[in-house]
Formats: structure tokens, sequence, C-alpha cells
């Protein structure tokens, strides 16, 4: 059975709302996934800057909380 990992990039928009999309991965491959809105990629580079892309484009949260 293949090991599975999960870690979660989590960004704050400008009202304050946390917005998070998680990356699990199984062997080389990640597979994104928002929870605010349920949009899901396959992602074998670069999964976590695709994150924050993400979550800057479709939900203007670029607030990094470990940064405050």
């Amino acid at each position: 059975m293949p090991q599975l990992d999960t870690d979660k990039i989590s960004r704050w928009d400008l009202h304050g709302r946390e917005h998070v999309v998680r990356v699990r991965r199984t062997g080389v491959q990640r597979t994104l996934s928002c929870d605010t809105c349920g949009w899901r990629r396959g992602a074998r580079f670069l999964p976590w800057a695709r994150a924050q892309e993400h979550l800057a484009d479709a939900h203007q949260a670029t607030v990094n909380p470990a940064a405050a």
C-alpha cells in the first residue's frame, strides 16, 4: 500500500477568512484540493507554488499566517 502524506497551505484574505489548500502525496504524484471551493488538480512539480497561486487568484488570500 502506498504511503499517503498530507500537507496544507493556509492563507488569509483581507476579510480575515482562512483558506486552505491541501497537498496529498502518493509516491511522486501530488493532488491539490481546496477546502473552500472544492477545486482539485494533480501536480507533479511545484505543488506548493500552484496552491499559493490558486489561493491568490480564486480567493484573494495572500496573507501568510506563519509570517504574521
